[in-house]
């Protein structure tokens, strides 16, 4: 129950830096950092290596928020026409 909880803050985290990356942050709320940080984890560890359920170092989380920003910027692109 803790690994979850802590999954959900630090994908929290991750989506609001990604988002202030972005500048997407007035259009995301808590839920949607928090969404778009965890699945920019999943990216990452397809495009790093390693597992999903890996401990949380300062390295999974620079490539975690890498992920992230990376997703934003899919979906800019398909929003938009453009990455911001």
């Amino acid at each position: 129950m803790v690994g979850l909880i802590v999954w959900l803050v630090v994908g929290g985290v991750v989506g609001w830096l990604a988002s202030m990356v972005m500048r997407t942050d007035g259009q995301q709320g808590v839920i949607l950092n928090v969404v778009v940080g965890i699945i920019g984890s999943v990216i990452a560890s397809f495009l790093f290596g390693g597992g999903i359920n890996q401990v949380i170092t300062i390295t999974t989380f620079v490539y975690s928020l890498i992920g992230a920003i990376i997703l934003l910027a899919i979906v800019n692109l398909v929003r938009r026409g453009s990455v911001r």
